[in-house]
This record gives C-alpha cells, structure tokens and sequence, in this order.
C-alpha cells in the first residue's frame, strides 16, 4: 500500500476528478472508500484529503452521518453555477481590458485560429481544450490572482462536467467563435464595458444551450422541477 500523503492524494484527486466528468462515476453514485483504497491501491488517509477537496470543489456532496456521492448536476444547479459563471468571468473580462498586453492578445487570437481551424475539419465542437484554455487565458490577463485561482481551480471542473454533457453542436460552435471573436476584438480596444457585456452574453448563451440539450435519460421530472 501507498502511504505518502500530499502527492498520492493529488494524484487520486486528479483520477477521481476525471472520473466524475467523464461519467465513469455517475451521478448521484455512492463513493466506496474501501472500494477505491483497493481499486487504486492507496491507504485511506489520502484517499479521504482526496475526497475532501472534491468536495470544495463541489463535484462530491456529503449529508452528515452518510456517505459521499457524485454530485447531480439538475437543472436548478446548472443555473445556478452559471450565475456565479457570468459574473465572474465577465469581471474577468472587464479586469483583462484593462490590464492585457498585445502578446496577450496576439496569442488569443491564434487561439481562435486554432479553434476555428479544429471546427471547419470537424463541423462541430472538437475544440474542448482550446476553449478552456481561451478562458483561462483571458483569466490570467485579469491579472487578478482570485480571479486565476476562483476560474481555474475553484470551480473548473464543475463547467467541465457542465461541457461534457453538452451535445455537440455545428450550430453553437460556429456562434461561439463569434462570440469569441467579439470578445478578443474588444479586450484589443481596451474597451472594458464591451467586453464584460460580451462575456456576460456568451456565458448566457452556453448555460441556454446547455439547458436545451441535456440528455433525456439523466433529467427527470423532480429534476426539471427543481
């Protein structure tokens, strides 16, 4: 058995954490310790630190006296990180005009290249990693360190979760390299109103799409309701 803490705890977080976005644990599914201790061959002491910080990182829910599930993502919840999504990413956004340089925005505009190049192969979303890497970039040029920190590790992997249950679609990836493109033109002009208004509307848009197309077998009716 594996006994070391810190660095054998980040790698069951990483493990775990992809686990959960790809489906591979499901939603709502009971989190075994003693399962996987065994699975991955680890003692329990990281495995727990592991857990915990999934569960700061929202991707594992805990009712006292019971045991961790995989977090449920229902429609209620989607909104509701969306909300926290548009605000701080259009802060972002806003802080980036202010603050970004012209490497900066050179290099997000051959992002959007890159992007653009990946769905005009495809003719869908293909382009997963570049986008997250678009917004982070836009993240950093904030050069607010909550701000990194909030985007890129706090609540990332939950808007991961939120992308992978996206279907793909010809249609939203040719509108969000638009609305990228707007974005990047602004954050250039330095203009700080358009480019949080921008953020704000893309965001938006993702959340709607999203909403409109979550897969039939995991949204039921209480689901719906919420």
């Amino acid at each position: 058995m594996i006994d070391a803490w810190s660095p054998v705890a980040d790698t069951v977080l990483a493990r775990l954490s992809e686990a959960i976005m790809s489906g591979e644990m499901v939603a709502g599914s009971k989190i075994s310790e003693p399962e996987i201790a065994r699975r991955y061959g680890i003692s329990r002491a990281p495995l727990r630190e592991a857990i915990r910080r999934l569960e700061e990182r929202s991707l594992v829910t805990r009712v006292p006296r019971q045991s961790a599930r995989v977090v449920s993502l229902t429609p209620g919840r989607i909104r509701q990180v969306f909300v926290i999504r548009e605000a701080i990413e259009g802060m972002a956004a806003r802080e980036a005009a202010m603050h970004i340089d012209e490497e900066e925005v050179a290099r997000l505009k051959a992002s959007l290249e890159r992007q653009r190049e990946a769905s005009d192969a495809s003719g869908a979303y293909p382009f997963k990693n570049l986008d997250t890497d678009y917004h982070g970039a836009i993240a950093q040029a904030s050069r607010n360190e909550f701000l990194v920190k909030f985007l890129r590790e706090d609540y990332q992997a939950l808007v991961e979760i939120c992308r992978r249950r996206q279907r793909a679609s010809a249609e939203r990836a040719r509108q969000s390299l638009v609305e990228h493109q707007r974005i990047v033109e602004a954050l250039a002009a330095r203009d700080a109103d358009l480019a949080e208004m921008l953020m704000r509307r893309h965001v938006a848009a993702s959340r709607d799409h999203l909403l409109q197309h979550l897969s039939a077998p995991t949204t039921t009716k209480q689901e719906k309701n919420r």
